[in-house]
């Protein structure tokens, strides 16, 4: 079996402990160190005091980044970030030591492969946006818990007002806590074109809103206001970190359902670099977004997609939630036929796939989407479909034979 190296090391990384096993041409030695800096540095230490050339270790929660920052840092180490799927030991011989013993011989031997692990700019521009959508996400539920609250008090605003959280809707919910229940008052905070349904809006807002309920309204606003602030500064931080990938914003930006925000999140995730991914295939297979392959006897089984990244596939999957949303398109062409076949949220995953691909070609080959139209996907899928019949047929040992039919 072919050796990558004569000196490697594994280790089993957990919270407060690493067991690290340093595998030598003709010798093998075992040690525990602590999490702390100084535990760190000393295992950096001994580590390059034996020459040690591979490092590698399993990809467990967060507690493998401490390490990996130091480490990566000494010029002639490799180290290796491991899928914990990859190198399981076998049952009934499951100890810290014999874990580092097991990821060394592995390493060894080259039988690991290394996780995608991006460069230090591009991991910090990552916890930022992943930050932020965190925020995002938690301001969406704020917002529905405003909702319920104002459900519980009767007041149906929602049901008329488009968005409760705009303009009008803040200073109606800002009256509201301040103790003011006059609906005929409260609908003349009204803007724009939620003035034409006054009416209604005044029967909306005939409730009952009780001290507990203005209590929680306010602390509710007033968390998705703080919250709104949190993201406004992160987005600022974000712009300027982005200002050298300004010209590849603008490509994912031309694609249906990709706004200037999720292209800086895919931006984040995957890097302007699609050369390392080694192909569009490979990329969706690498993000959780391709089918699986499960397959044994000559029967195919379940081939859900397996999990990747999840940052990255719930961006997609929102963005071909929005794209499949326009008409006329060749992406809302291609949903309504996935749809009828395989259910909507199937449909949305391979939709979501179909736009990673896109975007590694348009980094690619540094070019703007260019829409094909809904008729281009209808015609494909007709050709598709005709194809499908002439083989059919000729497997039944008939001579298929074309002819345009008459008028």
């Amino acid at each position: 079996m072919h050796i990558i190296s004569d000196r490697v090391c594994g280790m089993d990384v957990h919270k407060k402990s690493i067991t690290a096993c340093l595998l030598l041409s003709d010798q093998k030695e075992l040690r525990t160190f602590g999490t702390m800096r100084d535990d760190l540095l000393a295992l950096s230490d001994w580590i390059r005091e034996n020459g040690c050339t591979h490092v590698a270790m399993e990809s467990t929660g967060v507690y493998w980044k401490p390490i990996y920052n130091l480490l990566e840092l000494e010029a002639n180490l490799s180290v290796y970030v491991v899928n914990a799927q990859h190198i399981k030991q076998v049952p009934g011989r499951k100890t810290d030591v014999k874990d580092a013993e097991w990821i060394a011989e592995l390493l060894k031997h080259g039988l690991l492969k290394p996780s995608f692990i991006p460069n230090r700019e591009q991991r910090e521009l990552r916890e930022l946006v992943r930050y932020r959508r965190s925020l995002i996400d938690e301001r969406s539920r704020e917002a529905n818990r405003i909702q319920k609250v104002l459900e519980g008090a009767n007041i149906k605003m929602g049901a008329v007002a488009t968005d409760v959280l705009g303009v009008s809707g803040r200073l109606i919910l800002r009256d509201l806590i301040s103790g003011n229940t006059n609906a005929k008052v409260l609908a003349q905070h009204s803007k724009g074109n939620l003035r034409k349904k006054i009416p209604l809006l005044e029967r909306s807002l005939e409730g009952l809103v009780g001290p507990h309920q203005r209590k929680m309204l306010k602390t509710q606003l007033d968390h998705i206001e703080f919250l709104e602030k949190q993201i406004e500064d992160l987005s600022q931080e974000i712009d300027t970190r982005m200002a050298p990938f300004e010209e590849d914003i603008a490509l994912l930006d031309s694609i249906p359902g990709i706004g200037r925000s999720t292209a800086q999140h895919l931006m984040a995730e995957l890097g302007s670099d699609m050369g390392r991914y080694g192909g569009a295939d490979r990329l969706t297979s690498w993000a959780g977004m391709a089918p699986g392959q499960n397959e044994s006897a000559g029967k195919k089984r379940n081939t859900r997609t397996r999990d990747g990244n999840k940052y990255l596939r719930h961006a997609l999957v929102e963005a071909a939630t929005s794209a499949t949303r326009k008409k006329g398109t060749y992406l809302h062409a291609k949903y309504q036929r996935l749809k009828s076949r395989r259910g909507p949220k199937k449909a949305r995953v391979a939709i979501a796939r179909r736009l990673l691909v896109i975007v590694y070609h348009l980094l690619t080959k540094r070019e703007m989407y260019k829409e094909r139209g809904a008729n281009q996907y209808n015609q494909q899928a007709l050709e598709a479909k005709k194809q499908k019949a002439i083989k059919s047929l000729q497997r039944l040992g008939f001579v298929v034979d074309l002819s345009p039919q008459s008028a």
